[in-house]
């Protein structure tokens, strides 16, 4: 990652002020008990200690974090990982240094990092971390795609990188395409050289959703309605796809299945449809299909900060970022005081597929 650009345009102003004082006002977002985001979530204000900070420490203060359904299914008590309470919220987002600890070797003042750890605790104006815990990222890429850049982008790359070896020309099948997974399956497959063809729900303004797709790159866009009579694979336009991505489930996934390959794999990563996934016993037996399962967090649970593949990952989706082919998904930023009405706006179901809410520090 030395080879990244480290300062730019975008680059914060440095809080001398507070560094200075060796006091900083600080706010954050917790919770002390699960339920209703809009009765739960609290927000504190408290004073940071920086005399306190140790040598292997550096001062952050936190620029942007986005609300991502995970939040809060997490708030809800829902999630795959309950933590401990009271929780510091917020999963991703990115920070600058502002400060550094005298045995602190990789990072400067200036320097953007994200956290290496999941469930850090973003949701907050101001950190203390040890060095070793963060990941420098460049900061001369767009800020909403660096807050955004650890969870679903890296679970797209994942997933095109990790099941099946693919190549250049291949066929990649998904549905939820308009989600920001699906946004960046067909951007980075894109710059892969694999095809997508994407599968969405059908919707008022669907004309343009599919043009904003093929924008980024698609293929092929269609509705439900319109995948299910389709003849794609049937007249042998396309070979049948070896990797199809599901973040839907329920009786959607039998289209799926009837398109695959023979030895192709079904990753499932989400279940908007509430619904388990119905597939046919015949695929097992005579497509000899596999269905896997995929979690971003469990996925760094196994690959921490010095591991080589999170590296090449992050510097792969970066470099994409400041070519301006990997762009953050459509977005508003927030204040953190609007915390109570971003919330209830992240919890409406009927707003899947309108702008990601980011906090703005």
């Amino acid at each position: 990652m030395s080879r990244f650009v480290l300062f730019s345009k975008f680059s914060p102003r440095i809080s001398l002020k507070c560094v200075r004082h060796q006091h900083i006002s600080a706010s954050k977002l917790f919770l002390d008990e699960f339920g209703d985001p809009a009765k739960v979530v609290k927000k504190e204000d408290f004073t940071l200690d920086v005399p306190e900070m140790r040598t292997s420490q550096v001062l952050i203060k936190m620029i942007q974090s986005p609300i991502n359904p995970a939040d809060i299914n997490t708030i809800q008590g829902v999630y795959g990982v309950k933590p401990n309470l009271p929780f510091t919220l917020g999963n991703e987002g990115f920070g600058s240094v502002e400060k550094i600890g005298s045995e602190v070797k990789n990072l400067k003042v200036g320097d953007w990092v994200i956290p290496g750890t999941n469930a850090w605790g973003t949701w907050r104006t101001h950190a203390l971390e040890e060095e070793k815990n963060l990941l420098k990222i460049p900061n001369d890429i767009d800020p909403a795609m660096a807050a955004t850049l650890a969870v679903n982008p890296g679970t797209a790359y994942r997933m095109l990188k990790d099941f099946e070896k693919l190549n250049k020309g291949d066929i990649v099948l998904q549905n939820a395409a308009n989600s920001a997974v699906g946004q960046h399956v067909i951007q980075i497959a894109h710059h892969l050289g694999f095809r997508t063809v994407n599968i969405l729900r059908n919707r008022e303004g669907i004309d343009k959703l599919k043009q904003e797709l093929q924008d980024l790159g698609a293929d092929y866009v269609l509705t439900d309605e319109e995948f299910r009579s389709s003849k794609l694979f049937k007249n042998g336009d396309l070979a049948p796809p070896k990797l199809v991505l599901n973040c839907v489930s329920g009786k959607a996934v039998i289209e799926l299945v009837k398109a695959m390959a023979d030895n192709a794999t079904l990753v499932t990563y989400g279940g908007m449809s509430r619904q388990p996934l119905v597939v046919p016993t015949s695929a097992f037996i005579f497509k000899n299909i596999r269905l896997v399962g995929y979690w971003m967090t469990r996925w760094n649970w196994k690959h921490g900060v010095e591991s080589p593949e999170r590296k090449e990952m992050l510097e792969t989706l970066c470099t994409m970022a400041r070519q301006g082919s990997l762009r953050a998904p459509k977005h508003e930023l927030v204040a953190l005081d609007s915390f109570k009405n971003a919330l209830a706006r992240s919890c409406d179901t009927s707003r899947f597929h309108e702008a990601k809410l980011i906090f703005k520090f």
